[in-house]
């Protein structure tokens, strides 16, 4: 199993009131960070307000962003699309671009060693009906042409997994899942159930929630990580684990706590 954080969660959201944002400033100093703590991967973030400064949608920062990875020795093997979740095209029109960006962050993605595109499809970005899904599924085996051989289009979906089992099997090998535990655990979903899509899923994101509620500190909220490494031990899991915790107020010292906790089951 290979350990890594979402990107953002050790330096100030640069939006506030945001959990999850593109540290435009400030991502070279939490790779500094990262590396400090011995963390190596990154999940990279997208999200539609700062767009054209990041570096997986910004041809000249990708140049930058790839020496820079080379020199630190930072490996970046996913990548989250929110701007996907705020632009949801499936649902409306005037959000067809959406599928333009997605090609660009594919192409730039790949050039940095990005295997796995996530696209949430969660909140904003819910899937609502059968139109939805099957607009949804007809644009997006399009786009996965442009992707590359070891690229993979991964989503996290709200979706109860016999119904995640249905989806996935309208699509091909090029797509995946990405397990968020934290979901899991505000949605109220049984594990027994949720094993039987393993087979798809590439990418796990590490959170804690309460039941029908907020992000907490690991071990603080209802989801049951014995349960879910146990499992991941039985079929070998070789996959990504990314930390994608709540916040505090010492960013460092969070993740650290946070690390602890997921290292004594591994």
């Amino acid at each position: 199993m290979n350990f890594g954080i979402m990107q953002g969660r050790l330096v100030d959201s640069e939006k506030k009131n945001t959990i999850q944002y593109f540290p435009s400033r400030k991502w070279k100093n939490e790779i500094f960070l990262m590396k400090k703590i011995g963390i190596k991967k990154l999940e990279w973030t997208i999200n539609f307000e700062n767009m054209k400064s990041n570096h997986l949608f910004n041809s000249k920062k990708n140049k930058e962003l790839k020496s820079h990875l080379a020199i630190e020795k930072i490996d970046v093997p996913s990548v989250t699309c929110d701007f996907f979740m705020q632009r949801p095209f499936f649902k409306k029109k005037k959000y067809k671009k959406t599928l333009l960006d997605l090609k660009k962050v594919i192409k730039l993605s790949s050039n940095i060693g990005v295997k796995l595109i996530v696209l949430p499809l969660v909140d904003n970005s819910s899937i609502e009906n059968i139109e939805q899904e099957q607009n949804l599924i007809n644009e997006i085996k399009k786009i996965s042409k442009n992707l590359k051989k070891n690229q993979k289009i991964i989503f996290e979906t709200d979706y109860p997994p016999k119904k995640i089992i249905e989806f996935m099997k309208k699509l091909n090998k090029k797509f995946g899942i990405n397990y968020d535990t934290g979901n899991s655990a505000s949605i109220g979903y049984s594990f027994n159930d949720e094993k039987r899509y393993f087979k798809y899923v590439k990418n796990i994101h590490i959170k804690d929630r309460i039941f029908r509620g907020g992000s907490v500190r690991l071990g603080k909220g209802n989801y049951n990580f014995k349960l879910l490494f146990n499992y991941l031990k039985k079929i070998k899991y070789s996959g990504n684990l990314i930390l994608q915790t709540a916040r505090a107020r010492n960013h460092v010292n969070e993740i650290l706590i946070n690390k602890k906790f997921i290292m004594k089951f591994l």
